[in-house]
C-alpha cells in the first residue's frame, strides 16, 4: 500500500438521514499466491487486501471481506443513510 487511497463520497458532512454514496480505489497488487515468478522460478508470496470497513462516526455502516479473486487496485462502492451526524472512516487491511 504505497499511495493513499483515493476516495469520493457525496457529502462529507452528513447529517442523519442523508444518503452517502462512497467509492474508494486503492493501489495494491493483490497477489494470490498462486502465481510463478518467471524471473526466479518461485510461488510469488500471497499478497491481498482481506479487509475493508467504513465507520460514521463510532458504527460500522459497511463491511467488506475480499478474496484472492479481486482485481489488482481494488475499487469498491457503496450507499447507506446516515443514522447520525459523524465523520466517516474507513480502513484497509492486508496480508
Amino acid at each position: 500500500m504505497n499511495k493513499p487511497p483515493r476516495v469520493w463520497v457525496s457529502n462529507d458532512k452528513p447529517k442523519a438521514g442523508d444518503i452517502l454514496r462512497v467509492r474508494a480505489q486503492m493501489e495494491h497488487v493483490m497477489e494470490t499466491g498462486l502465481r510463478v515468478d518467471p524471473a526466479t522460478g518461485k510461488t510469488r508470496p500471497r499478497h491481498i487486501v482481506n479487509h475493508f470497513e467504513a465507520k460514521l462516526g463510532d458504527r460500522r455502516v459497511f463491511i467488506w471481506t475480499p478474496g484472492t479473486s479481486v482485481a489488482q487496485n481494488p475499487y469498491i462502492e457503496f450507499t447507506f443513510k446516515a443514522r447520525h451526524s459523524g465523520e466517516l472512516t474507513m480502513l484497509w487491511k492486508d496480508d
